[in-house]
């Protein structure tokens, strides 16, 4: 098994389809987390459960994405996404990546990531720190 980070199939496709809304007032977006057993990768089209995350703090499927923002760097011709950095607190998990999906469009798959191994938190709190919100380094970039 193997978590590869990337912008799943799915998503790519649905983005020429006007499948999204991805800025803040549109589409519920979640973030779930996954142990290192899980696949996931380009192909994954939708939110699953096997090997979720499960332990106190954490609820299947995750945490809702908060102020979601689209941005238009015009200079260098990309289109990019960013949320605040999503926490469960008082959690005792460890997970080694994460799926990032649409729950409003029957739990779309958008983007796979992959922490590069296992953090964990023991009854205190998990963030996922997503990076600077900028043309060449969000984690969700389109050009």
């Amino acid at each position: 098994m193997a978590i590869t980070q990337t912008l799943t199939d799915v998503f790519l496709q649905d983005c020429l389809d006007g499948a999204h809304n991805l800025g803040d007032g549109g589409d519920t977006l979640k973030i779930a987390l996954y142990t290192s057993s899980a696949a996931l990768g380009k192909t994954t089209s939708a939110y699953i459960t096997t090997q979720e995350v499960s332990g106190t703090g954490y609820t299947a499927g995750g945490a809702t994405l908060a102020s979601q923002a689209v941005s238009l760097d015009a200079t260098n011709n990309v289109a990019f996404f960013d949320a605040a950095d999503p926490s469960f607190t008082s959690a005792t998990i460890t997970a080694r990546g994460a799926l990032i999906y649409n729950n409003s469009k029957s739990n779309a798959a958008i983007a796979v990531l992959d922490f590069g191994s296992d953090f964990s938190s023991s009854n205190g709190t998990f963030q996922v720190q997503f990076p600077t919100a900028a043309y060449n380094t969000a984690l969700i970039r389109i050009s």
